[in-house]
């Protein structure tokens, strides 16, 4: 029988991490759970898991600052369970490469549901065997590996979620693609929170591609509606 997916749960509160890693391993999950960053960081130099747990209130690192290495280093997937409830903590966390966001206290039915969901989209694999590359304004993406080279040879780190919504880009050139629609794709909850967050994913894009909000060459907003991709899109 193959072995569940490997999940990290990172939390300074020993119940917590009990009362999760009990949880999901009757869910079928493998758990290994920390105290401390410290040890996760170690850790997950060795092992490879499927998806980590990441509380923001750690007693020896900065929980947002340890989200956005870690997301910016790897491509495995980060929910955030934490006591921060402000729609605007839900906001950067997400902005800063987290998949999803919980805010305690919490049901361990709907993390256990959460994280499903967040195996399934990360897990799924593309129609196409080959590579899928493609290049516009002195750029290649490769969707595959979740980078951008730049015809310099600079090359930038995608999260899932921005990579995502690039190929959502690629796939509808010189088309409106509406927030809803990214948020739909997403599988994301239709809060306000989420909801702002795919702008704030977009502007992150927009950064790492070098384009200029004001003066758009790739994707241009349209205020109120959504996202046009402009560039021009060559062959991969």
């Amino acid at each position: 029988m193959k072995p569940g997916p490997l999940i990290t749960v990172l939390d300074d509160t020993p119940e917590i991490r009990s009362i999760l890693s009990d949880a999901l391993e009757q869910a079928g999950f493998r758990v290994r759970s920390f105290g401390r960053a410290a040890d996760f960081e170690q850790a997950c130099k060795s092992i490879s898991p499927d998806a980590c747990i990441i509380d923001l209130g750690l007693p020896d690192s900065d929980g947002l600052a340890l989200v956005h290495r870690f997301a910016s280093q790897s491509d495995v997937p980060i929910l955030i369970i934490s006591g921060r409830s402000r729609t605007q903590d839900k906001i950067v966390g997400l902005e800063l490469g987290a998949d999803d966001y919980i805010i305690k206290p919490f049901e361990v039915e709907e993390v256990i549901a959460r994280l499903r969901v967040i195996l399934r989209r990360t897990n799924a694999e593309p129609h196409k065997s080959a590579t899928q590359t493609a290049r516009f304004c002195g750029w290649t993406a490769d969707l595959n590996l979740l980078q951008l080279t730049k015809d310099t040879g600079e090359s930038q780190n995608l999260t899932y979620a921005e990579n995502e919504i690039l190929k959502m880009f690629l796939a509808s050139p010189n088309r409106l693609i509406r927030r809803e629609q990214i948020l739909d794709y997403l599988g994301s909850n239709a809060d306000d929170a989420y909801d702002r967050s795919i702008d704030v994913k977009v502007s992150r894009l927009r950064t790492k591609l070098g384009d200029d909000a004001q003066d758009p060459r790739i994707i241009k907003t349209v205020y109120g509606a959504g996202y046009i991709f402009v560039a021009e899109i060559l062959e991969g």
